[in-house]
């Protein structure tokens, strides 16, 4: 049974391309050896682009699910449906939709052996909700207004208004009350715990070492069966070109690659390259207090001129989409009107009629000012960089100079109040997540959370409401406006939906996607990883 997302996805989302035969291909010639067959098919190591800064859930680690260290009291399956993970069922829902309640499974535990009951649940919820706790988390369960245990094995949800994604939030991971319980406010952001967290989920912390690796170890205890994958590790490389090389050279089963790095390997009968459909989108977001990209007619020339097209096709080899705001193409509530062809008349007209000339050089010039500003993307992202050129060669032909610069997420942090950044958003789970964060006035400044200040009241009013009402026909309505408010007055410019692609060894079976969002933490095709069963093995029992 499911507890269908309201963005009312598709199922089959993985579009995989596999390429040639399977393990027993492994010593032809020319080929590097299977990494994963090499150290054993029960140990995998896996190279990923992003290193999580904390893996406590209240801080938000993988706040929608397949966490790996912890289970929620709901999880999504392969179809982004709800099914049950620590929660025996689905919730039960009360008439005025203000009240759920969760039933849990019998004797679940910690990885420590503690048991885990309603009372951690509720200490969970209850800790994210704490003002005097530094986490982003708490914009996501505004709607909750308080959480009860009345007995060890029920869980009882009290929202302040109805709030029809409610469901899609209880995915967090569970954390112990007896681990953290005696912490208070800031002291939990530098908490053991973080490094080394207890859970309930398939896999537990070995050893992870900042800005090389991070290694689980299978859970013998875990509720839904130890995994047949008994050590993961997770590689922490950056660079893109250095992930696809340490993937060539066999020192990696598997890897996260940019569309054109994973070309190299598209004739490997070793592997299989799978492309995954994603909500994941990358824009160029434009802060509110620069005066050039704070200029309205700046950035609806920008949005005209850009040419998305070229950039599905030269930049991600055709694996993406244009852009046109935050709800993708494949979700029912996308607002196809709003696609446009590249336009630089159109920008140029605009940009003149609002008092923006050329001057020296073809650059444009208001009031004695240059229409000039900087561009940063986080260095090592190759694909990033690609797009942001782009959009500077883009920017060039209608008279807007843009300089470019690729810094540590340490250095952008400080600068995006005043700087433009290549940013990347987007989730498939309800149109209310990540657009709320991302473009209401209530949280600018939050860290990445509206980091350019926009302000709107049109579209503050259409999140709101977008989060409050309960009737499907208003919420695609709502979401219909917030598209188009954000289209008029753009506080991104929304260039190309990605696929995800990864490059695996074919020494597993079980590998598969999930519609992706913006990977902030370990996603991938390892969503499911505790159920991959290692080829060989699975040859002998068949």
């Amino acid at each position: 049974m499911h507890y269908p997302p309201f963005s009312g996805r598709r199922r089959g989302v993985l579009a995989a391309t596999l390429v040639g035969a399977t393990l027993a291909a492994a010593g032809c010639a020319g080929s590097a050896p299977s990494a994963g067959g090499a150290k054993g098919a029960h140990t995998i190591v896996i190279g990923v682009g992003q290193e999580p800064d904390s893996l406590s859930p209240i801080l938000g680690y993988s706040k929608d699910g397949a966490a790996k260290l912890f289970d929620g009291l709901l999880a999504h399956d392969a179809d982004l449906g709800l099914v049950p993970a620590l929660a025996r069922a689905l919730p039960e829902v009360s008439a005025d939709g203000l009240t759920y309640t969760y039933r849990l499974r019998d004797r679940l535990s910690f990885s420590d052996g503690r048991p885990l009951t309603s009372a951690d649940v509720a200490f969970t919820y209850r800790t994210i909700l704490d003002p005097t706790v530094p986490t982003t988390v708490r914009s996501d369960l505004a709607a909750l207004d308080r959480v009860a245990a009345p007995d060890p094995g029920t869980v009882v949800f009290t929202l302040k208004y109805p709030y029809a994604p409610f469901p899609q939030r209880t995915t967090l991971g569970i954390v112990p009350e007896h681990a953290l319980g005696t912490l208070t406010g800031p002291a939990l952001t530098t908490a053991e715990f973080n490094r080394k967290p207890i859970g309930s989920g398939p896999y537990t912390v070995d050893t992870w070492r900042a800005g090389e690796k991070l290694v689980l170890k299978a859970n013998p205890n875990y509720w839904g069966g130890e995994p047949a994958i008994k050590q993961v590790t997770f590689a922490f490389i950056l660079d893109d070109n250095t992930r696809a090389t340490r993937l060539a050279a066999g020192d990696l089963d598997a890897a996260a690659l940019p569309p054109k790095l994973a070309e190299r390997f598209a004739k490997d009968r070793t592997r299989s390259t799978l492309k995954v459909d994603t909500a994941d989108y990358r824009g160029v977001m434009l802060p509110s207090g620069n005066p050039v990209t704070g200029d309205l007619a700046v950035r609806k020339a920008l949005d005209l001129a850009v040419d998305r097209g070229a950039m599905v096709r030269g930049i991600l080899n055709g694996d993406g989409a244009p852009a046109f705001g935050p709800v993708a193409p494949s979700s029912p509530l996308y607002a196809r009107e709003l696609e446009h062809a590249v336009d630089a008349p159109a920008a140029e007209r605009l940009l003149d009629e609002a008092g923006w000339r050329k001057g020296d050089g073809g650059i444009r010039v208001k009031d004695g000012r240059a229409a000039r500003f900087t561009l940063l993307y986080p260095a090592g992202d190759a694909l990033r960089k690609d797009l942001a050129l782009a959009y500077v060669s883009d920017a060039k032909r209608i008279g807007i100079d843009i300089s470019v610069e690729g810094l540590t997420w340490d250095a952008i942090e400080p600068r995006m109040r005043a700087d433009a950044l290549l940013m990347g958003q987007g989730a498939p789970y309800d149109p209310d997540f990540v657009s709320y964060e991302t473009f209401h006035s209530s949280l600018a400044g939050q860290a990445f959370n509206n980091p350019g200040h926009y302000r709107n009241a049109s579209v503050d009013a259409l999140l709101t409401e977008g989060r409050t009402t309960r009737d499907p026909a208003r919420r695609a309505q709502v979401y219909g406006d917030l598209q188009r408010a954000l289209a008029a007055d753009p506080a991104w410019t929304f260039l190309t939906y990605l696929k995800h692609v990864y490059v695996v060894d074919n020494d597993w079976t079980g590998v598969g996607g999930q519609v992706e969002p913006h990977p902030h933490d370990l996603v991938g095709p390892w969503w499911n990883i505790e159920k991959w069963v290692p080829r060989a093995a699975s040859a002998t029992t068949s």
